[in-house]
């Protein structure tokens, strides 16, 4: 069930890491928008940061699907990078035209910190869980 601990990686790693941040953003100013919105989404009327997290729930098992295999400083890295690039790629070129976002440089950035330290709070948690070695495992020949 290591898929289960990915998902649930992803999905601590949004509400404590990436809102954590937000939170941080928000109160110096960066961002206009408060941290866990509790506004309802459609189609299902779920507060939207428990969407946020249930999609960084799936976004968690992405990353084990790619990163799983390395071990040591390329897992917690190669967290981060991924973690950094592709939600934001998919929120600044899909999600946010679909909602009628704009999206500027500083989105953009934004969103790479943001992701980049939920990437590591997934790696962190992947690690917490037993799902990961916190170091490379892998033995001298």
């Amino acid at each position: 069930m290591i898929w289960l601990k990915a998902f649930v990686s992803g999905l601590l790693a949004t509400l404590i890491f990436h809102q954590g941040l937000f939170a941080v953003f928000y109160f110096v100013g960066m961002v206009p928008s408060a941290p866990f919105n509790m506004a309802a989404v459609p189609p299902l009327g779920i507060p939207a940061v428990f969407s946020l997290a249930f999609f960084g729930g799936l976004w968690g098992i992405a990353l084990w699907a790619v990163l799983g295999r390395f071990g040591g400083f390329k897992f917690w890295l190669g967290n981060v990078i991924v973690g950094a690039i592709g939600p934001t790629a998919v929120a600044m070129l899909v999600v946010f035209p679909l909602k009628g976002i704009a999206v500027t440089a500083q989105t953009w950035v934004g969103g790479l910190i943001l992701n980049g330290f939920w990437g590591l709070g997934v790696a962190l948690f992947l690690v917490l869980m037993g799902a990961k070695a916190s170091r490379s495992t892998a033995s001298i020949s």
